[in-house]
């Protein structure tokens, strides 16, 4: 079995070569900060829409006291 140590060193150093090369990038990425900063996103989309809401809803009550004033005008008592 002359053979099978060179095949063992080979395969050895195959495999430490191997390993040696799988080193991530860079730090994992923080998957709290990650889930913070989409909240905030969320939550200022949130604020423009209840502000958009909002506008809206004074629009129409606006336009709804518009419409009463202007119905109201003609009535007279009649009695």
């Amino acid at each position: 079995m002359p053979i099978a140590k060179p095949v063992l060193a080979a395969l050895s150093a195959l495999i430490i070569l191997n390993l040696a090369a799988c080193k991530p990038d860079g730090p994992p990425p923080d998957i709290i900060k990650t889930q913070r900063d989409a909240l905030n996103k969320a939550k200022a989309v949130k604020d423009v829409q209840d502000k958009a809401v909002q506008e809206q809803l004074k629009s129409v009550n606006e336009q709804v006291k518009a419409a009463d004033d202007q119905a109201g005008q003609g009535d007279s008592p009649s009695k």
